[in-house]
């Protein structure tokens, strides 16, 4: 051996090949089909699914801000919950410059719900009661079938 290859300096890159020379694995499904979304953008999902139901009713949602946020955090430092308990969405009003949002909370929504179907339901319901807040009705007003099962 004349010429030995020197080894290769580590953090050059990204692996090529995984310990045993085989390559890397690629993704598990295909990305059109519903295992290879993640529970985030299920979520997500689901919010927009209640949006798009509601803007045909009230066209005026199409300027409100829809988000989703893991959890409710606190605003300041040294504060605590309230006894009410965690709450499953809320609304920010309308500012100079900014729209009005309207945030749903994935984790206290998806630890009440048990199937994806309860979770739909739920997501609705949270979705109507904070457009309902925002923009001063019922719930059942702004959605007659609001609170059937």
């Amino acid at each position: 051996m004349d010429n030995p290859v020197p080894p290769r300096a580590a953090g050059h890159g990204p692996r090529r090949r995984d310990r045993h020379g085989r390559g890397m694995r690629g993704p598990i499904a295909p990305p059109q089909v519903p295992l290879a979304a993640s529970r985030a953008e299920g979520f997500a999902d689901l919010v927009q699914d209640s949006v798009e139901r509601l803007e045909r009713r009230w066209p005026q949602l199409a300027d409100i801000d829809f988000l989703v946020l893991e959890v409710p955090r606190l605003d300041g430092p040294g504060q605590t919950w309230s006894d009410e308990g965690v709450p499953l969405g809320g609304t920010v009003s309308a500012r100079e410059g900014h729209p009005a949002r309207v945030v749903v909370y994935r984790r206290p929504v998806e630890i009440r719900t048990k199937g994806r179907d309860e979770r739909a339901a739920l997501v609705h319901e949270v979705v109507v009661e904070q457009v309902a807040e925002l923009l001063g009705l019922t719930p059942e007003t702004v959605d007659p079938r609001y609170g059937e099962d």
